[in-house]
């Protein structure tokens, strides 16, 4: 007899729809597990607005309009449309997956469409790859692209994303630092500062905590270190000398400290609505520049949420006996909306987000605990001063354990077979390598495809894989195409 038909009738409608019961889990795991996936990914109300808030576009203005950055605008709106987006993922996807600005996406948009055009012109491109994306959703592509990888790479995505999460962490805390050829912690090995010693007070806490098999592990482990950073910095106030002899905080992003700082400010939403949709368009070999950034956002957004996906549900183990991801269908659509709602709102593209990862390795497995996040970040559009009062240091030893957690995957992989054995490997190194998602899975996509054909085991392939590879050769020259077309 199987589980399932073993497992209890739901004691409620709520128990019923989100399946809590049955995927043998209970109102306060999936409460704990909210909690934590919103404080692991609370930062984005913070850093969002520091990355598209205060650069201005090719004409001078910021988002939102004005000489002047509009952070406050651009903070209400991140935590409105995590809140209303990580809701509607619960409700309707029923995955404990959380949603908000993209990380990649938010620096592609700022970078390199706001800063040749509008700000209204570059939410544009992402309102229309949202609704390109979710038409694909709508008529099967998505889905059918998403169930033709093959196993061992669908496992690949879910160690790579693991490493990579592991490196966000540890880029964050500031352990490793980008352009420095080797690792460091602090100088030559030694731990130089303050937040330095609070995150490896918490990782070894949070390790030892998940080795225990305690629950609410990662909560406890992110909320201990947060009190410890409280204490360091009332009673050290740490500080770094920078590059031009000045001082500043230790702290990464956030100083853990109440002074001087309102607990509650007025939300202001007159961000949501500033786009132009196809404004990107007009103007003298502007179509082709216009369409290749829609269909960079698209690719990118596209298999970042597959990987996410895939990931978060192998993690929680909802997979079927045939790999495939429960009410998939519902979780790509609201995935591909959250995109276009992303572009309406001002917050650049909207997308299901791998720190959901640290809720379900506290325990979460049902859209109940999106529901819960989504709520937390509500209310941060009140509270967002409360919401940065937490560092890096604290937060992200959450990150690293549950990397370790999503690496127990590789077991899965037959490394024997290098037609699989060396596209994985690439997925997997490439992540973190290249700080992106899309580029590990592309690189798995296009090697898998060529190991087998060049070894005659074309037959193994399945169609949509060889559409997808060249789309991603396509990705990658982007590049290349636009110099060669626009010169």
């Amino acid at each position: 007899m199987s589980t399932m038909t073993q497992t209890p009738k739901s004691s409620s409608g709520l128990d019923s729809w989100f399946e809590i019961t049955k995927r043998g889990s209970d109102m306060g795991r999936e409460v704990r597990g909210g909690i934590v996936t919103f404080i692991t990914m609370a930062y984005i109300v913070v850093l969002n607005p520091l990355i598209i808030g205060t650069v201005p576009d090719s004409t001078g203005k910021f988002l939102g309009g004005g000489a002047a950055p509009n952070i406050p605008l651009v903070a209400a709106a991140t935590a409105l449309l995590a809140g209303v987006l990580s809701i509607a993922m619960g409700v309707f996807g029923r995955m404990p997956i959380a949603l908000a600005a993209g990380l990649g996406l938010n620096g592609f948009v700022t970078y390199q469409l706001a800063a040749k055009g509008t700000w209204e012109n570059a939410m544009g491109l992402v309102v229309l790859e949202g609704l390109i994306i979710t038409i694909l959703v709508l008529t099967g592509f998505r889905r059918a692209v998403f169930e033709a990888v093959p196993a061992g790479l669908r496992y690949a995505i879910g160690v790579g994303i693991g490493l990579f999460i592991t490196l966000i962490g540890l880029v964050d805390a500031k352990i490793v630092q980008p352009g420095i050829p080797l690792a460091t912690l602090g100088n030559g090995g030694n731990m130089t500062t303050w937040p330095m010693f609070v995150f490896c007070f918490g990782l070894i806490l949070t390790a030892i905590l998940v080795a225990k098999k305690l629950r609410g592990a990662i909560l406890v482990g992110i909320a201990s270190s947060a009190v410890l950073a409280l204490i360091v910095e009332a009673a050290f106030h740490p500080m770094v000398t920078g590059s031009d002899g000045k001082q500043a905080p230790a702290w990464s992003l956030n100083v853990p400290s109440f002074s001087g700082k309102s607990l509650v400010a007025t939300p202001d939403f007159s961000l949501l609505g500033n786009v132009n949709v196809f404004g990107a368009f007009s103007g003298q070999n502007m179509a082709l520049a216009a369409g290749l950034a829609v269909f960079t956002l698209l690719l990118s957004d596209f298999f970042d949420t597959m990987g996410t996906v895939y990931g978060i549900a192998a993690e929680a183990d909802l997979l079927d006996e045939n790999g495939n991801v429960p009410h998939l269908d519902k979780v790509l659509l609201v995935d591909s909306l959250a995109a276009a709602a992303g572009g309406f709102g001002g917050t650049s593209s909207n997308t299901s987000y791998i720190e959901s990862a640290s809720g379900v390795g506290d325990g979460a497995r049902t859209g109940f605990a999106s529901v819960i996040t989504g709520a937390l970040f509500l209310v941060a559009t009140f509270l967002s001063p409360l919401v940065g009062i937490i560092p890096h240091e604290a937060a992200t030893p959450a990150l690293v354990i549950v990397g370790f957690l999503m690496l127990t995957q590789i077991k899965k992989i037959d490394f024997n077979d290098y037609s699989i054995g060396i596209p994985a490997f690439l997925t997997m190194v490439l992540m973190p390598f290249t700080y992106s998602i899309a580029n590990g899975i592309g690189a798995g996509f296009i090697s898998y495809v060529a190991i087998k054909a060049a070894t005659g085991r074309s037959k193994e392939i399945k169609p949509l894989m060889w559409l997808v590879s060249i789309a991603f050769v396509v990705f990658f020259s982007s590049h290349l195409l636009s110099v060669w077309f626009l010169g």
